[in-house]
């Protein structure tokens, strides 16, 4: 009986571990911004976009109905726009996309992507991004 119940203890301390640090490495990468090689040489198009180009570079949004950290997101990249000359924000459903979500490999929302002038995509975060990391990608799309 004891041995079941100190077995049975293991077990448990042992899947909470694992538990939490899957947690933490899941917190850490969220909404970091990072350069994919897959996205490397794509470009978007206005057309794709619903919506126009920046001047000087562009933030894609992709969102879903039901998703919570995407309204934080567009409130962050739409602060962002409008604090950085030629930035523009555009926000695309993903559900309502679907083709171009798989293009993209767009996993889980909200996805950002940062986009130069050209519509390369030179940046991509998953999960809600943090104000001073989206201008710090735009360093690099402008």
């Amino acid at each position: 009986m004891l041995v079941q119940m100190m077995t049975g203890l293991v077990v448990c301390v042992a899947v909470l571990a694992v538990a939490s640090a899957y947690g933490v490495l899941h917190k850490r990468r969220s909404g970091r911004m990072r350069v994919r090689g897959r996205d490397d040489g794509k470009r978007l198009r206005a057309a794709e976009l619903g919506g126009e180009l920046g001047e000087r570079a562009t933030l894609v949004q992709f969102s879903s109905a039901f998703c919570a950290p995407c309204r934080a997101t567009r409130r962050v990249l739409g602060e962002v726009a409008l604090m950085v000359p030629g930035v523009t924000h555009v926000e695309i459903d993903a559900e309502a996309h679907l083709d171009l979500v798989r293009e993209l490999e767009i996993l889980k929302t909200p996805t950002v992507l940062v986009l130069d002038a050209d519509g390369r995509v030179v940046r991509r975060a998953t999960g809600q991004p943090r104000k001073a990391d989206v201008i710090a990608a735009l360093g690099e799309a402008v």
